[in-house]
């Protein structure tokens, strides 16, 4: 068994691996695979692959809370170049991996991608805060939100290897902004495929409380810009959750195109508040929703025996995917994937109901924002626990959305400024 140290100190140091495209050519990388990423992860924190041996780790790890600092100046601050990772997903190189990851018509399932950014930007908070002087570590780093991640591509082919790089950006307190790019390698060359950002928080061994984490100390007028970007972006989310539908009124012009879209729904004959007729080359809202359920069983329990934050996110992808495939008639690209919020963790055993709703359309681009709630069939009460907004593209002009009720035209305005941010960034 490896220790912590030597685990971390070898994504960054001399493990090497090959960079292979189907009919290409051979390229030397230094990472490690997302296997070993995972692996990497229960040594830091002390959980096992085994699940009644994993629930006994959990329970030793309160003891570790002695361990944590009482402030933040407490801490030595990190360098941005002392989270650096770099895993590779060997995809053109070892073929029997392909088919975790490939879809039936012959793409690689985004869901998967989703996963892996989780668990890459668990390892570089933990690579930032670790301590080499203990054996493990007593933080709970879970992920917040997943502020943003940007396609630069819309194509990921399915036999040629990726690679994952990332490093801290950002430190608040308790919490950490982590940016992660993902590239494949093809015709000789690693080309840039998406953009993440990713914040993540840190908890005591219980996962109760916030635990302080190390200073960021940026070197250099490069890394102290991707500091202040960070600081941006807090600032950016303040504002955000401040102007929040669910807190105050829609602005002025906003509602002025609820009330546009009102009248274009009002039946002519009747001139009936009560009476509304659907425009021409138009879809109600009500008749674009999309549900699953999903029973949380152990396999998908992270290292803290909860359900894995990317298993949720790859759920709620796919099914927010098949609802623009269906509302647009074709197979639709990612654009963009923009503030997820993880309001609360899911238990292992749950009962997870998950909810797709197109809520605004423009041209040829759909927004879905897919909400989940933990249902509890004993006390029949429903628990939010996460929101997800994507952005797809289909290759023609989709109908228009059209709400009915006052809510759903919140949910319009709420798909319009999530939209409006995607194409403004």
């Amino acid at each position: 068994m490896f220790s912590p140290r030597f685990l971390l100190l070898r994504s960054a140091a001399s493990l090497t691996s090959r960079s292979f495209c189907s009919g290409g050519v051979l390229r030397q990388s230094k990472a490690v695979d997302m296997e070993e990423v995972r692996n990497q992860l229960r040594e830091i924190v002390g959980a096992s692959t085994n699940w009644s041996d994993h629930q006994q780790a959990l329970a030793d790890r309160v003891s570790l809370s002695n361990m944590l600092a009482k402030s933040q100046n407490d801490l030595p601050a990190k360098r941005m170049k002392d989270s650096y990772r770099e895993v590779l997903l060997p995809l053109g190189s070892e073929p029997q991996l392909r088919e975790k990851y490939l879809t039936f018509h012959n793409t690689v399932r985004f869901g998967r991608i989703l996963e892996d950014l989780d668990s890459l930007a668990v390892l570089i908070s933990y690579s930032h805060t670790y301590n080499e002087e203990l054996k493990r570590s007593p933080l709970s780093i879970v992920t917040a939100l997943v502020d943003k991640i940007d396609m630069r591509q819309h194509t990921i082919y399915p036999d040629c290897d990726i690679k994952f790089t990332g490093h801290v950006t950002w430190v608040g307190k308790t919490s950490i902004e982590a940016k992660m790019h993902m590239s494949q390698f093809r015709n000789g060359a690693y080309a840039p495929v998406l953009d993440a950002t990713f914040v993540m928080v840190s908890r005591d061994p219980e996962n109760k409380r916030a635990a302080f984490v190390n200073p960021l100390k940026p070197e250099g007028p490069e890394e102290e810009k991707l500091f202040q970007q960070g600081e941006a972006n807090k600032s950016r989310r303040v504002e955000l959750s401040t102007a929040s539908l669910l807190k105050v009124a829609p602005a002025d012009e906003e509602r002025k195109i609820v009330h546009s879209l009102f009248l274009n729904t009002l039946d002519s004959k009747t001139v009936s508040f009560r009476s509304r007729v659907l425009p021409p080359s138009s879809v109600w809202m009500e008749d674009a929703k999309l549900k699953g359920l999903e029973i949380c069983h152990p396999q998908e329990r992270n290292i803290f025996n909860r359900i894995f934050g990317g298993f949720l996110m790859r759920k709620a992808y796919e099914l927010g995917w098949a609802n623009a495939c269906s509302y647009g008639g074709c197979r639709p690209n990612l654009v963009a994937v923009d503030d997820i919020l993880f309001q609360r963790p899911v238990e292992i055993g749950s009962l997870l109901m998950l909810s797709s709703q197109v809520c605004y359309t423009q041209g040829k681009y759909i927004q879905v924002r897919v909400h989940s709630e933990v249902f509890d069939p004993l006390t029949s009460q429903h628990n939010t626990t996460n929101v997800f907004h994507f952005t797809f593209a289909s290759d023609r002009d989709v109908p228009n959305i059209m709400p009915m009720t006052y809510g759903e035209s919140m949910l319009y305005l709420d798909g319009k400024r999530h939209f409006n941010q995607t194409v403004e960034s």
